[in-house]
């Protein structure tokens, strides 16, 4: 017999049990057995093509149950539609008897039950598993298919409690669960689940996988199909808020144009509020960061009374008075909760419009305003408020390029004061090397940024140079008298940082020979102040009395005798009397008016007039003893320099 026979039965695709006809017909017929083995083999042969030709029709059919499933999610737009045609198509292609869909929910961090197909229980449609716990925990967690032929024998996952009874009552046995993933992020897993015990094969397990990964291209393009109707719906109520709205709108559009103009035409902050004023009315105060005003006035925010009561603030009924400290505070209020909603806060009749950077206060727009205002119109003081804040930036930008050419000039200066065309840099930024300079060293605790930006702001104001070098401020500002300005910045920084800065100065110098110098005296003099605990202070050599005298590079013992003892050097000169002499007798006599007048040969009422002469021309304090020590360490210059 031929193995032809065999080629006819894999023709009309006949059953395995066909295959053996041929064989069992020459063994009765008496073939030899070289022909039964022939035959035998040709058998095998057919029967692995038989199963060829089946697995490769089985695989056609999933292909086309797939190309089905695509065609259908792609027509289906709800959420809720697609997930419950994806469980249902599971179901029908692996024919279990149930299919279930858990997604992951972002919040609590674990996947709960969305949608099944022939399930039972009301506990099993109500369950949560969290990451890592039962099969699909596991699933989800790995992100790798799992799949067990008896759930409750399988212990190569956390079995829990309360998931285990859910299955339980469910009477599920043999679970195969695939995850749900759009590019490398599971967010859901499906399940096929039989109620008796079944080994899922791997072609299945492939399939279920085929289905779940159209499952996620399906919703994610439903999600964004949700989220395009959303958007959709929030601009057609957006259109018809802007028509029903056309009037304020074109205010809003002139106002932009408006500000947008003065940007580009280099307008200030002035010119904002000026339009700012025109268009909506009322009165308009622009603060910066710190709360400062930089246009208007925080009383103008006070609503006023008519003719009858001209000048009189005027309250609403129930409301107290509010002055302008009370105004301000309600301010700092409203633009800190402007700021953390991004829009217009109302407070009582203020509207307040506060813009930030890096979570650093930048200006503040808050606008008097009687009646309700549009929101539109509080579009146009938030639109206001970006704009100065954009023209605050610039300013601020500007200010620290300039200032950065300022610092890396002063740092030469002091560092390098040999380099050729320091004088030419100082006139490029408008300062002239040949005027009389002080150089101040500022100590400060905390605020490094705020410090250095307004001592930048204060060099170019002053037509000086300010750097930041290690934790001191240096500025060279123009000026002969170091004291005075030492305690003016000492004064103005610290009400700018809230908390102490010291500074000590030197000078008056010319040129850029003697910067390096005057910077070390105006070191020691800020380091002589916190040693003496005097933070927040500021002074020069001559301020520091003989301290300053002993730091100072000069030794500028002139100075010193003429702060000490100068009035009375004077009134002997030109009266020719013995003050002097007698201060000296005196302070040699320990303060005795009896052994004062003996060493001076003198009555004692002589030696109580010159004192009192004394205490006109140096204070009365010229006895207290830090004072006193000062007069007697001069009176010792004054004879030793004959």
């Amino acid at each position: 017999m031929s193995a032809r026979v065999f080629l006819d039965l894999l023709a009309r695709e006949a059953s395995a049990v066909e295959f053996e006809g041929p064989v069992l017909a020459a063994r009765t017929a008496g073939a030899s057995p070289q022909k039964l083995a022939e035959l035998e083999e040709a058998k095998l042969t057919a029967l692995k093509v038989r199963e060829l030709l089946r697995r490769r029709a089985r695989r056609e059919a999933e292909l086309s149950a797939l190309f089905d499933t695509a065609g259908d999610l792609a027509g289906l737009r709800d959420l809720d539609a697609v997930l419950e045609a994806i469980v249902r198509r599971a179901r029908q292609l692996l024919g279990t008897d149930a299919a279930y869909m858990t997604l992951h929910d972002p919040v609590r961090g674990d996947t709960w039950m969305r949608v099944t197909d022939g399930s039972v229980s009301a506990k099993f449609r109500a369950l949560r598993l969290a990451m890592g716990a039962g099969l699909g925990g596991l699933v989800a967690q790995t992100a790798t298919p799992y799949a067990t032929a008896d759930y409750f024998a399988d212990e190569r996952f956390r079995h829990m409690t309360d998931i285990d009874d859910a299955v339980k009552e469910e009477g599920l046995v043999a679970i195969l669960g695939v995850p749900l993933k759009l590019g490398g992020r599971v967010i859901g897993v499906l399940f096929a689940a039989n109620r008796s015990v079944r080994p899922f094969t791997q072609d299945e397990v492939v399939l279920l996988g085929s289905l779940a990964a159209h499952a996620a291209v399906a919703i994610d393009n439903a999600r964004l199909l949700q989220e395009t109707r959303n958007a959709l719906e929030e601009l057609s109520e957006a259109n018809r808020q802007v028509n029903a709205h056309s009037e304020a709108v074109e205010r809003a559009a002139l106002a932009h144009d408006r500000m947008t103009g003065l940007v580009l035409r280099g307008g200030g902050v002035e010119d904002v509020a000026a339009v700012v004023t025109e268009v909506l009315g009322g009165s308009l105060v622009v603060l910066d960061g710190t709360g400062r005003p930089i246009t208007g006035d925080v009383d103008d925010l006070e609503p006023r009374i008519g003719p009858d009561g001209a000048g009189a603030r005027r309250h609403r009924p129930g409301e107290g008075p509010r002055g302008p400290a009370a105004t301000a505070a309600m301010i700092a209020d409203a633009a800190q909760a402007s700021r953390a909603l991004g829009r217009t806060v109302r407070k009582d009749n203020l509207l307040v419009a506060s813009v930030d950077v890096g979570a650093e206060p930048l200006c503040t727009l808050a606008l008097r305003a009687e009646g309700q205002v549009a929101d539109t119109d509080q579009r146009i003081l938030e639109r206001a408020a970006l704009v100065t804040a954009l023209l605050l930036l610039f300013r601020r930008t500007v200010a620290e390029a300039e200032g950065r050419v300022r610092g890396e000039l002063l740092d030469d200066l002091i560092s390098h004061p040999e380099l050729d065309g320091l004088a030419e840099r100082a006139r490029r930024v408008g300062v002239d090397l040949d005027r009389d300079h002080v150089v101040t060293v500022v100590r400060h605790e905390g605020g490094r940024e705020r410090a250095a930006f307004w001592a930048s702001s204060r060099a170019t104001l002053e037509h000086g140079l300010a750097t930041q070098r290690g934790d001191e401020l240096v500025l060279l500002l123009p000026g002969d008298r170091p004291g005075p300005l030492a305690k003016r910045i000492a004064a103005e920084l610290s009400a700018s940082l809230g908390r102490p800065a010291t500074a000590g100065a030197c000078g008056p110098v010319r040129g850029h020979a003697g910067v390096a110098a005057a910077h070390r005296e105006a070191r020691r003099c800020a380091d002589a102040l916190l040693a003496l605990d005097r933070a927040g202070e500021g002074a020069g050599a001559a301020e520091l009395g003989f301290v300053g005298l002993l730091i100072g590079d000069g030794r500028d013992i002139g100075s010193f005798l003429g702060t000490a003892l100068g009035p009375v050097i004077d009134y002997d000169t030109r009266r020719g009397t013995a003050l002097v002499r007698t201060l000296t007798a005196y302070f040699s006599a320990g303060g005795s008016l009896s052994r004062t007048a003996d060493a001076l040969h003198i009555h004692v009422n002589t030696v109580t007039q010159r004192l009192d002469r004394i205490s006109q021309l140096l204070g009365a304090d010229w006895q207290d003893p830090e004072r006193a020590l000062e007069i007697q360490l001069a009176l010792r210059l004054h004879r030793l320099r004959g």
